[in-house]
Parts: C-alpha cells; sequence; structure tokens
C-alpha cells in the first residue's frame, strides 16, 4: 500500500489508535510505551503486515524536527529551575562534553572494527552520542520513577539539553565525511556558533514571548497555546536562520517561560502534555514505517557488539570524565550511565546522511535505527531494577506526594483573607501575571461592586476591589500583603 493524500488520514488515525490502545497496557508487562510505537510502525511497513511503503527520508526528517521541537518545548516547560539549579552545572556538563567524549570513543571503536573512514565512524558515534529527551522524559515519568538526591532532574536536563550539541557533531563530522580535504579545525566556530547564538536565540525569544502572551488580549482562552506553538516556531526557524542551534533556543525559551507567570499558563502546559505525547507517537510510528527490517537482519550482530560498547564502555566512561570534578557517589554515577537511552533522536540524525548521498548513508541508518532499538529495550525496560540494585531508588513510602486538583480539593488551604486594594496601592491596574503573586498563595474570587469575577492571569486589578485570598500559611498571606504594596495592612 502507498500513501496518498485520500488514505493517509484514515491509516495514520488507525495506527493512532492502536498505538493509544497498545501502549494502555503496555507497562504491564514492562514494555515502554515508545517501543511499541516503534514496533507497530515497522509491523505496517513494507515489511510487515500492514505492507504500507514509506520511503522519504525528507518528509521523515521534516516530521522528526517539528517532533522534536514539541518535545523538548514541552520538557522545558516542565522544568523547574528551582529543582534544576543545583545539578546545572552538571547537567551542562554531561550535554556537552558528555555527548563530544561518548562520540569520540564510539567513533574509535566503530573505525576499529569495521571498513569505515574516520570520519565516517565519527559520524556514526556523533548520531548516537546523545540520550534521547523523549525517550527519557516518557519513560522516568510514566514509570513514576523516585529517585534518591538530585538524580532525576540531572537526567532530565542532560536529555533535554545534550540533543543541539549531538546535532553540531553530526553536522559537523557529516561536512568533514563530503569534504575531506576540510579542516577540522574549522569545526571549532561552528561549535561555538551554533551553542552562542543558540542559547542567546533562546533567552531572547523567551523575554520576547513571556511580554507578548501577557500584553496581547485575545478574546479566546484556547488561542494561548496557538499563540505558543507559533513562538515556538519562530524561536526555532529565527535562531536557526542566522546559524545558531534552533533545538537549543527552543529548550532555552521553554525553560524560562516555564519559570514565568504567565496568562493561562496551564492551560498552555496541558496543551502541551498531550501534544509532547501526540508527536512521540507520530515521530515513532514514521520512523518505524521508514526502516527495512530485512535490511537491519544482515547488521545484526555488528549492531549488537557497537551497541553494547556503547552501555557497557562508551557511556560510562563519558560519565566519569565528565563528573570528575563533581562530588558524587560511584553507584549514582553508574545510574546516570545506565540511563544514556538513546531512542528517535539519533534516528531523525541518522536521515542526514542519506539526504546528503553518501556511501555507506543505508548502513549507517541502519546501524543507528538498531543500536537505538537494543537502548530502548535493554536499558528501558530496567531502570526502575537497577535503581534498586544500585540503592538509588527511593522507597515507596518516601516517594514525594505529587499535587492534583483533586487532593487540593480534599486538602483545602487553611488561612483565608479578604483584602481590599485601597486606590493608592501599586497593584491597581495591573494584571494578576505582572504582581509576582505567590506560589503559596492563590486568588480564589474577586468581588467588584456586586459581581463576583473568577480571576485569571490577564485580570486587571481596580481600586476597591476585594480579593478573597487562600494560602497554606500565614506567611503566605503577608507575602501577599507585600506584593500588593499594602505592608501598613499586614496583620
Amino acid at each position: 500500500m502507498y500513501l496518498t493524500i485520500e488514505n493517509i488520514l484514515l491509516v495514520g488515525s488507525v495506527l493512532l489508535l492502536i498505538s493509544i490502545i497498545a501502549g494502555k497496557t503496555s507497562y504491564r508487562f514492562g514494555v515502554p510505551t515508545l517501543l511499541l510505537f516503534l514496533a507497530i510502525g515497522m509491523l505496517a511497513g513494507s515489511d510487515g503486515l500492514g505492507g504500507i511503503h514509506f520511503d522519504n527520508p525528507q518528509m521523515a526528517q521534516f516530521i522528526g524536527i517539528v517532533s522534536l521541537n514539541f518535545i523538548l518545548f514541552s520538557g522545558g516547560l516542565d522544568t523547574d529551575w528551582n529543582v534544576v539549579k543545583p545539578v546545572y552545572a552538571q547537567g551542562l556538563v554531561l550535554s556537552t562534553l558528555g555527548v563530544f567524549l561518548t562520540a569520540l570513543t564510539l567513533g574509535t571503536f566503530v573505525w576499529y572494527i569495521t571498513d569505515f573512514t574516520l570520519y565516517e565512524s565519527l559520524l556514526l558515534g556523533a548520531i548516537v552520542s546523545s540520550t534521547d529527551a523523549a525517550a527519557v522524559f516518557s519513560i522516568l515519568r510514566s514509570k513514576s520513577l523516585a529517585l534518591k538526591a538530585n538524580l532525576r532532574p540531572t537526567l532530565e536536563l542532560e536529555s533535554g539539553s545534550n540533543d543541539p550539541m549531538a546535532y553540531v557533531l553530526t553536522i559537523a563530522f557529516l561536512g568533514l565525511v563530503v569534504n575531506p580535504e576540510q579542516s577540522v579545525y574549522s569545526l571549532i566556530p561552528l561549535f561555538f556558533r551554533q551553542m552562542l547564538l543558540g542559547a542567546l536565540g533562546g533567552f531572547l525569544f523567551g523575554k520576547l514571548s513571556k511580554y507578548i502572551i501577557n500584553r496581547i488580549k485575545l478574546d479566546f482562552e484556547g488561542l494561548y497555546p496557538v499563540l505558543v506553538i507559533a513562538l515556538m516556531f519562530i524561536t526555532f526557524s529565527a535562531t536557526d536562520f542566522v546559524g545558531g542551534n534552533g533545538f537549543l533556543a527552543v529548550y532555552i525559551c521553554a525553560v524560562y517561560l516555564g519559570n514565568q507567570d504567565l496568562i493561562h499558563k496551564k492551560t498552555i502546559l496541558r496543551m502541551y502534555d498531550g501534544l509532547a505525547w501526540l508527536m512521540q507517537i507520530v515521530l515513532f510510528l514514521t520512523l518505524g514505517l521508514l526502516v527495512y527490517p530485512t535490511r537491519i537482519v544482515p547488521l545484526i550482530g555488528l549492531g549488537l557488539l557497537i551497541a553494547m560498547f556503547l552501555i557497557v564502555v562508551a557511556r560510562p566512561v563519558s560519565v566519569f570524565v565528565s563528573l570528575l570534578f563533581f562530588k558524587m557517589k560511584a553507584r549514582r554515577r553508574w545510574y546516570i550511565s545506565w540511563v544514556g537511552l538513546r531512542g528517535a533522536v539519533p534516528i531523525v540524525f541518522a536521515t542526514y546522511p542519506l539526504l546528503a548521498g553518501i556511501e555507506k548513508a543505508d548502513m549507517i541508518f541502519n546501524l543507528v535505527f538498531f543500536i537505538s532499538l537494543t537502548s530502548i529495550v535493554i536499558q528501558g525496560t530496567t531502570l526502575s531494577t537497577v535503581a534498586q540494585w544500585l540503592h538509588v531508588a527511593l522507597p515507596e513510602k518516601a516517594k514525594p506526594k505529587v499535587p492534583t486538583e483533586v487532593s487540593l480539593a480534599d486538602h483545602p488551604r487553611t488561612f483565608m483573607r479578604e483584602i481590599v486594594i485601597t486606590p493608592d496601592s501599586l497593584a491597581v491596574g495591573k494584571k494578576i501575571v505582572d504582581l509576582g503573586f505567590p506560589k503559596t498563595a492563590i486568588i480564589a474570587m474577586i468581588k467588584r461592586g456586586e459581581k463576583y469575577i473568577t480571576p485569571s492571569g490577564a485580570t486587571e486589578l481596580e481600586a476597591q476591589d476585594i480579593l478573597i485570598v487562600l494560602s497554606d500559611t500565614q506567611a503566605g498571606i503577608n507575602k501577599v500583603y507585600e506584593t500588593l504594596q499594602i505592608r501598613d495592612l499586614i496583620p
């Protein structure tokens, strides 16, 4: 079967439905959901039962780039800077030096055991050098795996921020394969331009996006997530246009926005959570359709050898060397090494050699696919078990409880105050989102004259408004008075 405009929606929706239903029960058998999505795509492909012919690396790459934007942006929005701040140095080193060392170590090994040239070997190493954000976010959060110390934020920060480094290395070594006479030293300015412009673009577009989101007045709440999607793609494409790393810009922009007060922030977060899952399913299905399993079978021996070297040698070496100057127990370093999940990102990056038309492009793609598949099967299914073995998992009774709407309803905030906005208050005429309202308190209702208003971030406060404020503690109420600049009325 060939995909056409007429049948693509039917085929796509059926595969999507099958993936969702199958994913609902996959963890009962210890199978990562993403592996299931990939398997369904392979079964539906040319060599599978579905017989769907899809051999378009360019389209797969486009779908991959779009999907990675959503996955990285969603991961960034969910990143709490207060949690990440103590480990940002470790995460930064792992996502840069760690990725480089992994590419170098694995590339040297591939060069030694195959007939690949040095640059082709390093290209393969670069493609699989980063941990996959989709795989790490999905598996850690789906398993609700609670880890000791700051292991979880370290792992999520690394996986969310190391794709840009792998992308730079992939493009750089691909350029050397295509033009062997090019100097290796030409990679240095490329690296700094990509990373510096990417970081700067992410921060600047983050500040601009916050200003636009909070200042623009849209008639419908549902348009705000659409606005954020537009800003996300502008951040990626504009940064990429000036020579920066678009993936890094998108992630930094999302981290910044996720830690700011935004209008309809809860709506935006919920929508992106759903879109991230949709994009993960679409991405893995697409890559499953693209691969031909019969072409992978002859490479199983070599692929398994490379995959095991990556898991057992290259990844641990890069982690231990990268974290050499940080105080951390050995068993925690070993666990970080084990959570070196490869997934969709390396497969997307493997389409670049295909489109460049280099001699061993097909072999590299099939090896990368097999390595990613092996990583998800071996590492993805054993994260909980290895965490128990290494004693880095929290006991069930010690797991932190995540507050939900239901639990908040069962345990209402105990302190309530009616606060009158005086005419001389600096809060008059300001939107709630601009006040820097403490996170330990909420405005449940606003009484304005004879009317009661349900507030949102876009609500502007007026003189004589009466705020019904709820907080967990008296200190939270006091912070509200300070925020509203009504210090002389603090009880």
